[in-house]
């Protein structure tokens, strides 16, 4: 089954590049993007499996597309791209609904490796990076919390596992934690993230910060 992206940057030498890399790795860009505007527009008309979306561009940003896109409720996924590490617009794109995100200097091997990892439908940022991005730039609302979907649909295992998982661990070390298997591990996540309506670990890490299961800081 083909592998189809579109790439949306202001600059044509980043559009050309990533083209060049994804092309040579048998994915097919259907289409690319200047700005904002085109980004939503390409995404509607092409169905894409995947979006490299640049943060900031004229006319309407990055974040503001990832809003359009996840809005519209298709399957595509959407990762951020940025110059700088901890970019502050990159912690709004993943609450709007990005899988992640990488900054522009990436290397070839890892820019593939990424967009098969997000078309799979699992999460490209680590959950550490994740919580660094929230402990620095997530607003400290205790009323926020209210407005946020009810965690208690989860067991109490599977809030611990939220929990957990919102400090950084990955599947391998819940296992180890908790005493369980990978596989039962796996089957908590899979159901917190039904459970809860949410796309990916990335999310679920967001969402447990901002409902103030776990607080900027503490594990």
């Amino acid at each position: 089954m083909s592998l189809r992206a579109v790439i949306a940057d202001d600059q044509s030498l980043v559009r050309t590049g990533f083209r060049m890399i994804l092309a040579a790795d048998g994915i097919e860009v259907v289409a690319e993007a200047i700005n904002g505007v085109e980004a939503v527009s390409a995404v509607r008309r092409t169905r894409p499996d995947v979006v490299l979306m640049d943060i900031r561009m004229p006319q309407m940003d990055g974040l503001e597309a990832t809003r359009q896109i996840m809005a519209g409720g298709d399957e595509t996924r959407v990762i951020i791209l940025t110059t700088y590490d901890l970019d502050h617009y990159v912690y709004g794109a993943l609450t709007a609904g990005a899988s992640g995100f990488l900054l522009k200097d990436v290397t070839p091997e890892y820019l593939v490796a990424a967009v098969r990892l997000v078309r799979s439908g699992d999460a490209l940022l680590a959950p550490t990076i994740t919580r660094r991005l929230i402990e620095r730039f997530a607003p400290r609302d205790e009323m926020k919390a209210t407005l946020h979907r009810d965690l208690s649909e989860l067991t109490p295992r599977e809030l611990e596992v939220l929990r957990l998982l919102a400090t950084g661990l990955s599947n391998a070390e819940l296992a180890t934690r908790l005493t369980l298997s990978a596989a039962t591990v796996k089957t908590h996540v899979a159901r917190i993230l039904s459970k809860l309506g949410l796309r990916d670990r990335v999310q679920a890490v967001v969402l447990a910060y901002e409902t103030g299961l776990i607080s900027p800081g503490g594990e």
